[in-house]
């Protein structure tokens, strides 16, 4: 048995799976694609009120097509789902797809999140940057923090954007009896981050003066209330891997169980304001099966510990009057 706890770990480590980021340098904005060249079986599950997706219902169980050749993460609202159509066309090139009888369909699942408030709202991902992400996709450990995905993501924004944090993208994966399950999540939740090792809040909402962390569950137990937030203007996606053999059936229940991942990384979590949404992915590399018991936990603890590492590898951010720090940032400024 191999151990279950390493810091490089990401869903890289997943046989069959390619990672790409595409990082837009005009704004903070960008896409991440994870390629299954072979196809994976794969599910989904949508706990936020506010999501914004693309062929998640072909995913049910009961629906027919039951394998992806790659899934999409993207910045950009709404507007980002047009990366999914650069990735079809990048897959169609390298003769990855569906045979329908005249030709190749590729599937691409795809989940966005709200970064319009950093930058310029109209640049925002496009086709070409999902094209883009395909090309630099490879087997290496993915870049964390604000890259891809996560390059425009903030955290904490329960009590107004200007009281918010760095949120970002994170990935951890975890080996027993030559099974991986990894993760990777992009985290631009409306409520805090916290560390389950420790329960300590490591970034979201600050205190009035920005100099130290809130923490948005006692103050709302406190009786201090939310500022009004548009709806879907925050959202964690992800996808959960593995190269275990599943069925359709028990992909979509990893990925029910990977949100019990954020419930225990993010609070609150699963609001009306967010459209959090989780891939799951099986690819079958290993050539073996495991039990759900063991795979279900694994993928709920990698969940979290990839919303972990992308607060902690974030970096601060001044756009105009805004300065929003990162965890690292604001812990080094109470030492």
């Amino acid at each position: 048995m191999n151990s279950p706890d390493r810091p490089g770990s990401s869903i890289a480590d997943v046989l069959g799976l390619e990672v790409g980021h595409f990082t837009d340098a005009r704004r903070p904005t960008g896409c991440t694609v994870i390629i299954a060249r072979d196809g994976a079986v794969a599910g989904a599950d949508v706990r936020g009120a506010a999501p914004g997706t693309r062929e998640t219902d072909l995913l049910h169980p009961s629906n027919l097509v039951d394998r992806v050749h790659a899934i999409v993460l993207a910045g950009g609202s709404a507007w980002g789902l047009d990366v999914a159509g650069g990735v079809m066309r990048w897959l169609e090139e390298n003769n990855i797809g569906l045979p329908v009888g005249f030709g190749l369909v590729p599937i691409v699942p795809a989940a966005v999140l709200f970064d319009l408030p950093v930058g310029d709202h109209r640049i925002r991902p496009d086709a070409n940057a999902g094209y883009q992400a395909c090309v630099v996709a490879t087997r290496a450990t993915p870049a964390q923090g604000n890259v891809g995905a996560g390059a425009g993501a903030l955290v904490g924004k329960m009590f107004g954007l200007a009281r918010a944090m760095r949120g970002g993208i994170g990935s951890a994966s975890i080996t027993v009896n030559g099974i991986t399950v990894g993760a990777i999540i992009a985290c631009n939740a409306m409520g805090d981050i916290v560390d389950p090792a420790t329960g300590a809040v490591i970034a979201g909402a600050r205190t009035v003066d920005g100099m130290s962390l809130l923490d948005s569950r006692a103050a709302l137990m406190a009786g201090e209330g939310p500022k009004p937030v548009l709806a879907g203007t925050n959202t964690t996606i992800g996808v959960i891997a593995t190269d275990a053999v599943l069925t359709k059936a028990q992909a979509h229940r990893l990925a029910v169980v990977a949100h019990d991942g954020l419930a225990r990384s993010i609070n609150p979590v699963h609001t009306m304001s967010d459209g959090d949404t989780l891939f799951a992915l099986g690819t079958g590399k290993s050539g073996k099966t495991a039990g759900m018991m063991l795979l279900s936990t694994l993928a709920a603890e990698v969940t979290a510990r990839a919303v972990v590492r992308a607060a902690l590898a974030a970096q601060g951010l001044h756009c105009g009057d805004m300065h929003w720090p990162a965890a690292a940032e604001l812990a080094q400024s109470a030492t």
